[in-house]
């Protein structure tokens, strides 16, 4: 990381960090105590210092991070993907997540990153995750849209929607 940093410096490139909580990219024992599952205050305290330390090291050196990665579910009729930091800490580990970002770095921008946001049952959750989040007062920046696109089926139409509802949420897209 600190390599890429550099070099991104050196050649005047923005950086965007990918990510700082998603349910793929944790080891298991992030979520245990002792041989049974931690508690919330437990994994909050870890969620924390993940993020200050990853954050902080490359504080004032990155434009911004994707702060969770991939935490709306698939499901049409589920809002939220379910995953530890969702069983563990509740729905307000991405709140919270974004919480510890902004503590960490103020000057960086902040992220929710997923696929399938360009398809309406995704993109309502994501409009619903980001009026929530600033409805609590955290500060969200943008939006990041992974578009895992067939080039025989793109939907044209579905991104434009999503890009439009996004913009008028006031939010970048990447």
């Amino acid at each position: 990381g600190d390599a890429l940093v550099a070099f991104a410096q050196a050649h005047h490139l923005a950086v965007i960090g990918h990510n700082l909580a998603w349910h793929q990219s944790t080891p298991d024992w992030f979520f245990v105590d002792g041989g049974k599952p931690a508690s919330r205050e437990l994994l909050l305290q870890r969620l924390r210092t993940h993020i200050h330390a990853v954050v902080g090291h490359f504080k004032g050196r990155i434009k911004g991070w994707d702060v969770v990665n991939e935490g709306l579910s698939d499901d049409p009729g589920q809002y939220l993907r379910p995953n530890k930091w969702q069983q563990i800490i509740g729905d307000d580990y991405i709140a919270k997540a974004f919480q510890f970002a902004h503590e960490a770095d103020p000057d960086a921008e902040l992220y929710f990153n997923d696929y399938g946001n360009e398809y309406p049952h995704k993109r309502e959750k994501t409009l619903r995750l980001i009026r929530d989040l600033k409805a609590q007062g955290l500060r969200v920046d943008g939006i990041g849209m992974q578009l895992h696109l067939q080039l025989d089926r793109i939907p044209f139409d579905e991104i434009d929607r999503s890009l439009t509802a996004f913009r008028e949420l006031g939010v970048k897209v990447m």
